[in-house]
């Protein structure tokens, strides 16, 4: 029988998410209960929003002593944690200048408006003509602007007309990229160092480097979306560190507000956010103090490197056990850290049908396209209780 909640949440919500059947109530570290207190090992968590886990006590301390004080300012004053939150994200990141929002959908909008206007202000293209590059496969948001950009009938279909000004190119081809962004009017490569909601695609070695020295050789900008794979995910801080590529902006959300609270954040050079003038771009709850305050804590955490370490170290054993115990049933093992995508031959049936048989051995794990499994299993999880997963995972494969 559904739950109460299920019944009413189909009965009064819109019908844009399709859940598995479990009812959460309460979730601690690496596990969450439903309401009748049985446990599930999260290897979903929230498409990385989780990194440090459920309710990390650093975190929810953070939370609690700015719950105390004072929660929402607007931007139309100072508050006493947005200084200090961009002073070290910036420091922390190494660009310049930091943007706060709240969602990374709103993260990836500002930035195209600043590619934008940077194309207009600083490289002097034509009114309206700007053109920013992205990669077939793309997953950056569900805005009108950016599914424009979208190759997902599911995202697409019936949501246009579609916003102008984005040429796509095959994700981790060169050869294309170098003709697209040769193009007089373009302004920027938006891209995922490893596409996410694609099946964990990473791409061939030295792709972010070529991208880095054509986006300089045709003054470009580079901007990396790292909203899923940013902030330890990937086994370093950024995935773009994995080639040495440091790019114009980067795109951060998710673990950033700690699975707290959304928050985002444009990361730039001076050049790039400079751009922006008083009135031209804002949000209500962006840079707010609650906000900014978990921001410095997952910032304080992040500095230890204790948890990109973990990533690096649990993703080898994890991607090393998948790919030498796989069964028949899976084509690849694509990952990067601790993020893994499990794609299945067709013809061994849905990829939620095996998510579905996870919930029932006590994993909580999302499907994508159908025929591919994500893990991001939160940094903090254990090796005891990673290889209770894989071994459930495996199960379920066979």
């Amino acid at each position: 029988m559904p739950h109460p909640t299920q019944v009413q949440a189909e009965q009064f919500g819109a019908h844009n998410y399709h859940p598995l059947e479990v009812v959460v109530h309460r979730a601690e570290g690496s596990w969450v209960y439903d309401t009748e207190g049985k446990g599930y090992l999260d290897l979903l968590s929230a498409y990385s929003a989780l990194n440090f886990g459920h309710r990390h006590p650093n975190l929810i301390a953070a939370a609690k002593a700015q719950l105390e004080l004072v929660t929402l300012t607007s931007r139309a004053f100072h508050n006493d944690q947005l200084g200090p939150f961009l002073a070290e994200l910036t420091d922390f990141v190494g660009l310049d200048l930091a943007l706060p929002m709240n969602t990374g959908a709103e993260a990836v909008e500002t930035a195209i408006k600043a590619a934008r206007a940077w194309g207009y202000r600083i490289k002097a293209v034509p009114a309206d003509q700007a053109v920013i590059v992205v990669c077939d496969g793309n997953f950056h948001g569900r805005t009108t602007t950016i599914v424009s950009f979208s190759d997902d009938p599911t995202a697409r279909d019936d949501f246009g007309p579609f916003t102008p000004g984005f040429v796509s190119v095959p994700f981790g081809d060169v050869a294309a990229l170098r003709v697209a962004l040769a193009q007089p009017n373009a302004v920027g490569f938006l891209v995922e160092p490893v596409q996410g909601e694609a099946g964990i695609v990473v791409p061939p070695v030295g792709y972010l480097k070529a991208a880095r020295q054509l986006c300089d050789e045709h003054n470009v900008l580079l901007i990396a979306d790292e909203i899923q794979s940013g902030l330890g995910r990937t086994g370093r801080t950024f995935a773009c560190e994995h080639e040495g590529v440091v790019p114009d902006a980067y795109l951060l959300g998710k673990a950033l507000g700690g699975g707290i609270y959304p928050v985002s954040a444009v990361v730039a050079r001076r050049e790039v956010l400079g751009v922006f003038r008083p009135g031209e771009h804002g949000s209500t709850f962006g840079g707010n103090p609650l906000g900014a305050a978990i921001g410095r804590e997952v910032i304080r955490m992040l500095r230890t490197g204790e948890y990109q370490q973990r990533s690096a170290e649990l993703g080898e054993h994890l991607l090393a056990r998948l790919r030498a115990e796989a069964p028949e049933t899976v084509r690849e093992v694509r990952g990067i850290g601790l993020w893994a995508g499990i794609e299945m031959y067709p013809e061994a049936g849905p990829a939620r049908q095996r998510c579905e048989a996870l919930l029932l051995e006590g994993v909580l794990a999302k499907d994508t396209h159908s025929t591919t499994i994500r893990l991001a299993p939160p940094l903090i999880i254990e090796l005891s209780e990673l290889d209770w997963a894989i071994d459930r995972v495996l199960k379920v494969l066979a």
